[in-house]
């Protein structure tokens, strides 16, 4: 499934600059210098109203900043404000203007902006639903390096939504992601590696990789390792650890680790 992802309000107030303590009176004297028609200054304003950090939150007069920023060109205000269309914080919901003001920055080789984009088409908001666009837009991000737009880029090749399905390009984007942390990439690696999926199959290189995704707290990735564990899969058989995987994803909120995890308890399942 594609993964939707918009930038978080908070990333953009880092782009915007180092965040240090303020006064009212140089959030007054940030104020005029927006006033004035400072775009810089526009955009932080933006994101003190929208975050509340400094004065009191206010959505609609963050957007009302970030649209003057925005439509002086600053690439941040106009992702920026896609987020709030598409999410309808501030602003009625419109995606069709998340849509509009995404592809500002993304032309401009926002990678954020491309990724959004290439969400927007996947899944046919604001725009006629079209996978050869969102192929487009995520391979440009992805090829900035962006791990979300390197997954949802495996997803296509893997699916073949709009092209000739491709599980070894689709294997290469994942690992890229997967290499970067992003969680959900590491355990569709460990999937890929568990099935041969554009890889020779391997259970120690499956186990590699939703260990990583488990370590983050991924749950289908610990209810896997304890399945590993309780059939020997790549490891030793060790049911103490099977329980104790499926125990983790069981409390983290998997009702099948919850399910299995009473067989292995009450002994009712069959090792």
């Amino acid at each position: 499934m594609i993964k939707k992802f918009y930038l978080s309000l908070l990333c953009l107030l880092l782009l915007a600059g180092s965040v240090h303590a303020e006064s009212p009176e140089e959030i007054q004297k940030l104020r005029v210098i927006a006033e004035h028609g400072d775009v810089s200054a526009q955009f932080k304003l933006a994101m003190r109203y929208l975050l509340g950090y400094k004065v009191e939150k206010d959505s609609v007069e963050g957007v009302k900043w970030l649209r003057l920023a925005a439509e002086q060109g600053n690439i941040k205000a106009q992702v920026g404000l896609g987020i709030m269309y598409a999410d309808g914080n501030g602003v009625k919901q419109d995606y069709a203007e998340a849509v509009k003001w995404y592809r500002l920055a993304a032309v401009q080789g926002d990678a954020g902006a491309q990724l959004n984009l290439g969400v927007m088409y996947s899944e046919g908001r604001g725009v006629i639903q079209d996978y050869k666009e969102a192929f487009k837009w995520y391979r440009l991000a992805a090829e900035q390096g962006d791990a979300v737009a390197q997954n949802n880029l495996s997803v296509i090749y893997s699916k073949g939504h709009g092209l000739k399905q491709d599980h070894v390009e689709a294997f290469k984007w994942l690992r890229l992601a997967a290499a970067q942390g992003y969680v959900r990439a590491q355990a569709q690696l460990g999937f890929a590696y568990e099935g041969g999926h554009g890889v020779r199959q391997s259970y120690v290189e499956a186990l590699k990789w939703y260990r990583l995704a488990a370590e983050q707290g991924d749950t289908t990735a610990q209810f896997f390792i304890g399945n590993y564990y309780l059939n020997g899969y790549g490891v030793k058989k060790n049911m103490a650890l099977a329980k104790e995987w499926f125990g983790k994803a069981c409390d983290n909120g998997l009702q099948e680790g919850c399910e299995m995890y009473r067989e292995l308890n009450t002994g009712t399942k069959k090792q």
